[in-house]
């Protein structure tokens, strides 16, 4: 080698990073900081894992590459820096797209399919097998099929009527069961048991009520002996003096029977705080801001936030929950 190649080789390792384990063993980064090399110091030579090494020291035993020069000139100059061993990178569900809603798990479609995206998903396909109709009520049924990079392929089905759509959803029946095909088929490829959120057909057992029990559908009517029809029969002045406490009593008591929210013109009661706070939560979860809210139920449901009823609460609120 002539002496403007070794002065060529020393200006370049000059330019190389050095790195030293707990063990004692260097490690020096290629040009292009892709790749590191092994360089091991001894007494019997010196040593380089590069091919440059490995190709020029059968012709000269004291051959030094620029990597092996990179660690002499380091080691003076206390240039050296310290190595660490890099974990490798785990695909893992992010809790972002986690919802507890009552103790119990529900995940977002968007993580299931950023999890699969990390596990390596290689094509993602619909298709549609039933096209929503009369004949059949409306229902669309799709299959989707995956394909990761070690060439596993998973498949399942998913459907959608108006029975098993909150109403805002029910216009969209063919993107709905898609969307939970997709869902079933990449939770079988990451191994996720919790159910998705687009699955889910009702809320009312989860957010219904504050104690998680489905809301009723009539009111429970006030108990009393004065709620009771008038018999056909004639009275007897004794009997008819005998009912008037029995009235009475009937009237101290109805206010505890009533519900607590206040009824609305129609007769339903508004709305409790328990759904009032789940709209709130849900609408910071989605992004929504109070005013964009008010303005969604004015429209869906022709009043103002503070004015819905029970029903309508809860049907807006799975609204929120399903919206993709």
């Amino acid at each position: 080698m002539t002496a403007k190649e070794i002065q060529k080789r020393n200006q370049k390792s000059e330019q190389l990073k050095v790195l030293q384990s707990e063990d004692g063993q260097y490690f020096v980064e290629s040009g292009e900081g892709k790749i590191l090399y092994n360089v091991t110091l001894d007494d019997k030579g010196d040593s380089c894992t590069c091919g440059d090494f490995a190709k020029n020291v059968k012709k000269d035993p004291n051959f030094k590459c620029k990597h092996i020069l990179a660690v002499y000139n380091a080691i003076p100059q206390k240039q050296v820096e310290g190595a660490c061993f890099l974990e490798k990178h785990e695909p893992k569900l992010d809790e972002r797209f986690i919802s507890n809603i009552k103790g119990k798990d529900f995940v977002l479609y968007a993580g299931v399919l950023d999890l699969a995206t990390q596990r390596g998903l290689l094509k993602l396909e619909v298709e549609l097998i039933q096209f929503p109709s009369k004949e059949n009520g409306n229902e669309a049924i799709c299959r989707a099929v995956a394909e990761g990079k070690s060439g596993d392929v998973f498949s399942d089905i998913g459907d959608a009527n108006p029975s098993n759509c909150a109403s805002m959803i029910a216009k969209h029946l063919i993107r709905m069961s898609s969307t939970r095909a997709k869902a079933r088929c990449l939770r079988d490829m990451c191994n996720i048991g919790i159910c998705t959120v687009e699955e889910l057909a009702d809320f009312d057992e989860v957010i219904g009520t504050p104690d998680g029990k489905k809301a009723p559908k009539t009111q429970p009517k006030a108990t009393g002996k004065s709620t009771q029809k008038a018999p056909k029969k004639k009275t007897t002045e004794k009997a008819t003096q005998t009912k008037q406490p029995d009235a009475k009593e009937s009237l101290d008591k109805k206010p505890e029977t009533e519900p607590k929210e206040q009824p609305d013109q129609t007769g339903q009661p508004k709305m409790s705080e328990a759904q009032k706070r789940a709209i709130f939560n849900l609408s910071r979860r989605r992004g929504i801001s109070v005013d964009e809210i008010e303005s969604m139920v004015e429209e869906s449901y022709g009043v103002e936030l503070a004015n819905l009823t029970t029903k309508d609460a809860s049907s807006f609120i799975r609204n929120l929950q399903q919206a993709a």
